[in-house]
């Protein structure tokens, strides 16, 4: 048993992995991490541009694609889909045991369409009938044309990984869409469930840019502080939404809860602990979705205990100086969206540019073959 298994059974709170590659299902990576206590995974365009620019794992699948007459594109969604399969297969156990609890692999709709909701619904109906999987979620931009998305989803007993969250008034508008959805829903709900992606790490990024550049001494003790609070503030806000009569009429006819998930958790500032948005962040009914380095960090160094409702005065403190010393959070917020959308969007070109790239020279290792073989039968 790890401290992973420990932070599940003792605090409530499920460890994923955010990372997937495909060497990792083939040689059994994957399944060694679901022994040690990873419960979940999440992938991003980001992620399958670096596993698939790197090395040839995916070249065979590729080439057969290609010859069969099918495009880059399409291609592409053949590889994602394949490396999905596989790690819907690890966690399948995770998702039994947990009771449709855990055991969840996600995926993304095209990044392009974010601003677009009704392509946003139409491209995640796809995905979700084309895997056709218990244990799929969905990824799906928490922008404000994403909430419709999100709803009409959820009404129609799909699950969703809401992503690129930043800011506590959208997230509040992310659960009323998954609370309005599980009210249109007809039947059972048990079957139902969602996430909602708090990122953490890239808000201290952007409000400790902004503390320095405001440079007072009462702005400059606030850096490092931001991301967690906002964390922990969101952790109240789940508490109440997911409480009361409306709540307890959707429970009444099997509705989970739509947990939140801190992604962005490894610290992109060196001066900050390398667990820092994990050990602040932990508590139940909650996801935590990490690299395998911070997975690593927090199986060696990381600290078990209850700390994300521990004292949410302070936290609401803390946001509180930070927006009287001058920084605007809902304009950091919309910043950070625009950037994560857009990231995702270059992510998504540049592997298609890749993987064209990648098909050019496939073409002429094949041609090249083609007329070896012709001169070897000419000379024969």
């Amino acid at each position: 048993m790890s401290s992973l298994h420990d932070l599940y059974r003792d605090y409530g709170q499920s460890p994923w992995l955010d990372n997937l590659r495909r060497d990792w299902i083939n040689n059994g990576e994957l399944s060694r991490w679901v022994e040690r206590g990873v419960r979940g995974l999440t992938s991003n365009p980001s992620i399958f541009q670096k596993a698939m620019t790197s090395g040839d794992e995916y070249d065979e699948q590729f080439s057969r694609l290609l010859a069969d007459g099918m495009s880059v594109a399409d291609a592409y969604w053949e590889l994602v889909l394949t490396d999905i399969g596989g790690a819907l297969d690890a966690l399948a156990p995770v998702h039994e045991e947990s009771d449709g609890i855990d055991g969840f692999v996600s995926v993304e709709v095209d990044p392009k369409l974010a601003r677009d909701t009704d392509s946003t619904l139409a491209a995640a109906r796809a995905l979700n009938q084309r895997v056709d999987r218990s244990n799929l979620y969905v990824k799906i931009p928490g922008t404000a044309e994403g909430l419709p998305a999100i709803q009409s989803m959820t009404a129609e007993g799909r699950s969703v990984n809401v992503t690129l969250l930043f800011s506590l008034s959208r997230y509040a508008d992310v659960i009323e869409a998954y609370l309005c959805g599980l009210e249109e829903c007809e039947g059972d709900l048990s079957a139902v469930s969602g996430v909602a992606s708090f990122f953490i790490s890239r808000t201290d990024t952007e409000v400790d840019r902004r503390l320095e550049a405001i440079g007072t001494p009462e702005a400059l003790a606030l850096r490092g502080q931001t991301a967690v609070a906002q964390g922990q503030v969101a952790y109240q806000i789940f508490n109440q939404k997911f409480s009361g009569p409306r709540w307890e009429a959707l429970e009444a006819r099997g509705a989970r809860v739509q947990r939140p998930l801190w992604a962005s958790t490894s610290t992109k500032n060196p001066a900050y602990p390398d667990t820092l948005y994990v050990d602040q962040l932990i508590g139940p009914d909650t996801v935590n979705t990490l690299p395998d380095a911070t997975l690593e960090a927090f199986l060696d160094h990381g600290e078990l205990a209850r700390t994300v409702d521990a004292d949410p005065a302070t936290a609401q403190a803390v946001l509180d100086r930070v927006t009287d010393v001058g920084v605007d959070l809902e304009a950091v917020a919309h910043r950070l969206e625009d950037e994560g959308v857009s990231a995702f969007v270059k992510s998504f070109d540049d592997l298609i540019e890749s993987l064209t790239a990648t098909a050019d020279r496939l073409m002429e290792g094949q041609v090249a073959e083609a007329q070896r073989r012709d001169h070897l039968k000419g000379n024969q």
